[in-house]
């Protein structure tokens, strides 16, 4: 399964701007897309479009006026790399079939290809593990395999 641009784009400038209220002494500070943009080198009108669906999904808020911008609407921690690809539209879906739940599958007549399951049960361990990883995990360095931090590597 691949994820799309917008999902990654969406994660990564999620992880810059949880990053960014880290470092930043009182925590509150609003942060432009014009920064996450040049930091992550994602076109800054691309990172429009992702953050207003992020903010309809209330991952964000935003701040008008001078010193505006966006913040996490909730804590890194509480925050999940699915919930955020799924607010960008991104379906995490590995077969090539209808919707989940309909009984039209992709071959011509309509059937299920004869791989539907194990690419259905690929998507749900895909996603189940994206729920499973937030925000403050990623910036943590705590996906490594061996179980090192990246600090520690």
């Amino acid at each position: 399964m691949r994820l799309s641009t917008k999902g990654r784009y969406a994660v990564m400038a999620m992880v810059d701007l949880a990053k960014q209220q880290a470092v930043n002494e009182d925590g509150d500070r609003a942060v432009s897309l014009a920064e996450i943009a040049a930091r992550q080198e994602i076109s800054l009108s691309y990172l429009e479009q992702l953050f207003a669906r992020l903010r309809r999904h209330d991952l964000v808020k935003s701040a008008r006026g001078p010193g505006g911008g966006y913040r996490l609407a909730r804590a890194a921690a509480d925050t999940s790399v699915a919930d955020i690809v799924l607010a960008v539209d991104e379906p995490l879906r590995a077969t090539r079939c209808s919707g989940r739940g309909s009984p039209r599958g992709c071959m011509i007549a309509g059937a299920r290809c004869i791989t539907h399951d194990l690419w259905e049960e690929m998507g749900r361990q895909i996603h189940s593990y994206l729920s499973s990883v937030s925000l403050a995990d990623v910036l943590s360095g705590r996906l490594r395999p061996d179980g090192q931090t990246a600090e520690a590597a």
